[in-house]
């Protein structure tokens, strides 16, 4: 019994009094998006990624996982980094990870971009229409949307996605795209309509430009005329000043080159 008695004794003195120390880390679990060293990896990660250093980045994102296991921002960040260096499984593996820690369209439209590069077009156009049920306000999401459904035979609802990107973005850039996806298969009647299109936006770009440009352009003549009003007008006395200075110039440059050719003749003679 007194065995016994001891044992809990020094157990309870060892929870409560004797301090836990974890000698992996000294990084404060409970807020890591606050500790400057969570920050200092976060700052060495994305450095590391800015010059193409991927292994000291993976290192980075990894000790970040570490020590904040569920931190869906690192898992996607790894993710692009292994999708830049084709690890399309362990970057898939990132961004699903991501995707159930954090229901964000940014995960999922990176799957949707791995299955695309890999040719998994049927799981693409699914991961990007995941993506825009969750942000549907991207016209970058319905590109890459068509350019899946345009891979297994979706015509039709590819063009409709190219025309939604267009009415968030009315931009030539979406058209030429559409242009894209009718030339791809020979619809002439369309082709020559989305022509038509980018050279009257084109068009009318343009005019939007010059008429900008107007008000401008005022401003410029307006300004040279206060700086021409602004300039005195020299005096008669100043003016008649100035003509007998540039004759004396013009005096003096004629009689510097009659000395001149004197001196060459008299060189030639000799």
């Amino acid at each position: 019994m007194l065995a016994a008695f001891l044992i809990l004794v020094l157990v309870f003195f060892i929870a409560f009094f004797i301090p836990n120390y974890n000698t992996e880390t000294d990084i404060d679990d409970e807020d890591p998006s606050k500790n400057p060293q969570m920050k200092k990896l976060w700052s060495l990660a994305q450095t590391a990624m800015r010059e193409r250093k991927p292994l000291k980045a993976e290192k980075a994102l990894l000790t970040i996982l570490k020590f904040d296991e569920k931190n869906a921002a690192a898992y996607n960040r790894l993710g692009i980094l292994y999708a830049k260096e084709k690890h399309y499984k362990e970057a898939i593996e990132c961004f699903e990870i991501a995707q159930s820690l954090d229901n964000n369209a940014s995960s999922m439209h990176n799957v949707g971009l791995i299955y695309l590069e890999t040719g998994k077009y049927e799981k693409a156009a699914m991961a990007f229409s995941q993506a825009i049920d969750l942000e549907g306000d991207q016209p970058g999401r319905y590109i890459a949307y068509a350019k899946a459904l345009e891979k297994i035979g979706e015509r039709h609802k590819a063009a409709e996605a190219l025309e939604t990107a267009y009415s968030l973005n009315p931009t030539t850039v979406v058209l030429r795209h559409l242009l894209e996806l009718y030339e791809n298969f020979g619809d002439l009647e369309n082709i020559e309509l989305t022509r038509k299109r980018i050279d009257e936006l084109q068009a009318a770009r343009e005019a939007a430009a010059k008429e900008a440009a107007k008000p401008k352009r005022r401003l410029i003549r307006k300004s040279n005329k206060t700086a021409k009003a602004k300039t005195p007008k020299p005096s008669a006395a100043e003016a008649k000043a100035a003509r007998q200075a540039k004759r004396n110039a013009q005096k003096t440059a004629r009689a510097e080159a009659k000395a001149a050719k004197k001196v060459a003749k008299k060189k030639k003679i000799i």
